[in-house]
């Protein structure tokens, strides 16, 4: 019974009574229906109908095929209207790997999504190492670097700015820098990658390139988080993205340093295997956060 056409022709021809019947509900012509009969009375060894120029009737063997036919057809219909209405409405948990600071703009968004979504569990993992998404069963990847990975396919949401940070307490005890090689008498923290072991490396804006800071690096962390908190408390000046300080900023807790000088800009990524078909979960929670950095939200909460 490899051919569930096979099965249904079958299970029509003995709901209905007739070949010409069975053709008719199932859009194919009478022969197909006696050919695909036929088949599976082959497959199985014995007759299941008994025909006759009057009448067609089931054999025992067919009375009991009909009655498990009938329960299987049931269960795949069952599960067809399942997946129409995965379609139609976003259910199921949405598990999603993005890097630690990515909570600052992604968890003030979750609430209305949730509200809106009500039959989506959402399962985030916090973490700076890259994962293999369909190893790891992961939907969703948010992701800052750029795209290497011709299978995974991106789209663009948080836009940030990495500048250099200092706190004013800092800043009034060993003095404001007014050019690099002012920094070569101040203290740096530095981000470290987790992947790679390599320290953040500083952005000049002129030509875009990357530089190792001539400050000395006193504390190096592989947590941002950390990164920040030092900062705050005045142990050198580090290179953070603004959406991180925004809050700290505001209340003048921390202050910008060389914005003229160091600074890059960056944006998060979406990313999703290009061979997985685009779950309505997915999409629409791609959707609901670009929408909400679009329209202003307040993504650095």
């Amino acid at each position: 019974m490899d051919n569930l056409n096979d099965l249904q022709a079958f299970f029509r021809t003995a709901e209905l009574g007739s070949f010409v019947a069975a053709a008719n509900s199932l859009g194919i012509t009478a022969s197909a229906v006696g050919k695909s009969v036929a088949r599976l009375e082959a497959q199985v060894g014995v007759r299941l109908l008994q025909r006759s120029t009057r009448r067609m009737q089931l054999t025992d063997e067919g009375r009991l095929l009909h009655t498990h036919c009938a329960r299987l057809l049931r269960e795949l219909d069952d599960a067809r209207t399942m997946m129409l209405r995965m379609r139609e409405a976003p259910r199921g948990t949405l598990r999603i790997s993005a890097p630690i600071v990515a909570h600052h703009f992604l968890v003030p968004l979750i609430p209305d999504f949730l509200a809106r979504y009500p039959e989506v569990e959402i399962d985030i993992d916090f973490r700076d190492r890259p994962a293999d998404l369909i190893a790891a069963g992961i939907d969703l990847a948010i992701r800052s670097t750029a795209l290497a990975d011709s299978s995974l396919v991106a789209r663009p949401l948080q836009a940030f700015v990495l500048r250099l940070w200092a706190s004013p307490e800092y800043l009034e005890r060993c003095g404001v820098p007014r050019s690099l090689d002012d920094l070569r008498e101040h203290t740096a923290v530095r981000f470290r990658h987790s992947d790679s072991g390599a320290l953040l490396a500083w952005p000049l804006l002129a030509g875009d390139a990357l530089a190792e800071p001539p400050a000395r690096t006193l504390l190096a962390f592989n947590n941002i988080e950390a990164v920040l908190s030092a900062t705050l408390r005045g142990v050198g000046i580090a290179c953070m993205p603004d959406f991180l300080v925004r809050h700290a900023n505001a209340q003048e807790r921390l202050r910008p340093v060389l914005e003229d000088v160091v600074g890059a800009h960056g944006r998060y990524q979406a990313l999703w295997p290009s061979s997985r078909h685009l779950a309505p979960k997915v999409r629409a929670f791609v959707d609901h956060v670009s929408e909400r950095m679009a329209g202003g939200g307040d993504a650095g909460a």
